[in-house]
């Protein structure tokens, strides 16, 4: 007999069944006994009596990976008004006990011990819940843009400098040369866009970065566009509407991971303010970044919304976004962060597509030139205006889901620390 899935057997539509599945609890009243099995699509009762040649078998331990086939029937008590009466059950793996973590949908146990056992924690709902929207998430990001008839960009995960500048990177050996793992895929989009014009990706990048706080990873997912003839403006309105679409999505097609994560979404709307004007709203500091603590200030002025603090100097941006009117000694730039949920999940703007003005701003912050020659050389047969942002996908489905640690978002994190499972 073919598997059955047990959404499909709930639904009623079968009545000789096979399901498969892990035991999820098991419960004993008198001469009758319980067992609910898990799939991934949902969870069903199993009920036999004391006559029945199976009965020894409903008394199973939790995890344990059963087969059970047998007659679907209807049951106002039974948990989705279906269960099965079994006629076999065979018993295919079976959970070593204890259980080193509770994989209750309300565990007790610490996060830190739960991502030591993270095949194990995958059991539980909550969890799956989680995943089953970041999937959600990539998917409705990949679909938009595929439908807007963007290119797809796959990446060098190995490259030879720095994408962004700075020193947080991850050296490799590769064969006599030191390379390094990617932190940004900001210089390969840049020359799709240049050539292609519309480019998206979902792609790992790594960044050398001693945190060790809940906002922080080591290795992230980027959800990345790059498009041509576009400036800061219109790549941003390109996020809010992606945004839109993805949230959206997650709502219609994820009620029950969210309800059971208790979570209420709306579909955002952009705001758009001027650098100078939000870091006075914010309470800081002209010429100075966000903290964290005002980045969740000024989210809190405009609940469930995106915020864009958008021309920013050009002081506190990398070396390859726009300044302003493109001119040398521009002071503000044409690069933008996103907020949402109280913290940052984008940043981008317009690139500099000049030669000469992106060595200049390449020596200004005190980068070496020789790093980037591939790089500038790129742009000198007929490169076009072009913009672009990234979104972090664990910290997008961090706020989604209300986690106070970005790490409950990520299937295997990497951090200072941990680099197992």
């Amino acid at each position: 007999m073919e598997r059955s899935y047990i959404r499909d057997v709930l639904k009623g539509k079968e009545e000789q069944v096979l399901v498969k599945g892990w035991v999820h609890e098991t419960r004993a009243l008198g001469k009758v006994r319980f067992m609910l099995v898990r799939d991934i699509t949902g969870i069903i009762q199993i009920v036999a009596t004391k006559d029945s040649k199976v009965f020894e078998l409903m008394n199973q331990s939790r995890e344990n990976v059963v087969s059970v086939s047998g007659k679907a029937t209807r049951s106002k008590q039974a948990p989705g008004g279906m269960e099965i009466v079994p006629e076999k059950i065979e018993v295919i793996s079976e959970a070593e006990q204890p259980l080193p973590i509770d994989v209750s949908d309300f565990s007790k146990t610490e996060l830190p011990k739960r991502l030591d056992y993270r095949f194990l924690d995958f059991h539980r709902k909550r969890t799956q819940a989680i995943f089953r929207i970041q999937t959600e998430l990539a998917a409705r990001f990949r679909e938009y843009f595929y439908n807007k008839g963007f290119i797809e960009m796959q990446m060098p995960c190995i490259i030879s400098s720095a994408s962004e500048g700075g020193t947080e990177l991850f050296s490799v050996q590769y064969f006599e040369k030191k390379a390094y793992l990617a932190q940004s895929p900001q210089l390969y989009k840049q020359m799709l866009a240049c050539s292609m014009e519309k480019t998206f990706t979902i792609t790992p990048v790594w960044r050398a970065e001693k945190h060790n706080t809940t906002r922080h990873i080591n290795e992230i997912r980027q959800m990345d566009i790059e498009c041509a003839f576009m400036n800061q403006m219109e790549i941003m309105q390109e996020l809010e509407r992606v945004m839109k679409y993805m949230i959206e999505k997650v709502i219609e097609n994820c009620k029950s991971e969210l309800e059971l994560l208790g979570v209420k979404l709306k579909v955002p709307k952009g705001v758009y303010l001027e650098y100078s004007d939000a870091i006075k709203k914010a309470g800081g500091k002209v010429g100075e970044d966000f903290t964290p603590e005002q980045e969740k200030k000024l989210c809190e002025m405009y609940p469930g919304d995106i915020v864009f603090t958008h021309s920013w100097p050009v002081s506190i941006k990398p070396f390859y976004i726009m300044p302003k009117d493109e001119k040398k000694d521009a002071k503000v730039s044409e690069g933008f962060d996103a907020l949402y949920g109280g913290v940052e999940i984008s940043s981008g703007g317009q690139r500099i597509h000049i030669p000469e003005l992106l060595i200049a701003r390449i020596k200004a912050k005190g980068l070496r030139l020789e790093s980037f020659k591939d790089y500038v050389d790129s742009f000198r047969y007929g490169a076009v205006p072009h913009s672009g942002w990234s979104i972090g996908l664990e910290r997008l489905t961090q706020m989604i889901c209300g986690f106070d640690n970005v790490k409950e978002a990520t299937m295997f994190p990497r951090d200072r620390d941990r680099i197992t499972p």
